[in-house]
């Protein structure tokens, strides 16, 4: 059980393979660069982070404008299975 999180589910969107191709590299080149493994939980298409890490989460979505379908959710605790 975790504290307070938020919970970013995420979909990539694009106009054409090779558009879609170059954005998935990127996203996932950008998102092992920050220096957030061991805060954050990940699985496909869904990233969870305490609270203190929202304005870098939200700066790094913004990054890709409308090439990324992007929902956050606040939880007050996660379970895991």
């Amino acid at each position: 059980m975790f504290s307070i999180q938020i919970i970013y589910i995420y979909d990539i969107k694009a106009a054409n393979k090779k558009k879609f191709n170059r954005t998935k590299r990127v996203f996932y080149y950008r998102l092992n660069k920050m220096m957030l493994k061991k805060e954050m939980r990940k699985t496909k298409s869904t990233l969870a982070v305490p609270t203190k890490m929202e304005k870098a989460m939200d700066s790094f979505f913004k990054i890709f404008g409308k090439d990324i379908l992007v929902y956050k959710i606040f939880a007050e605790s996660v379970e895991e299975f």
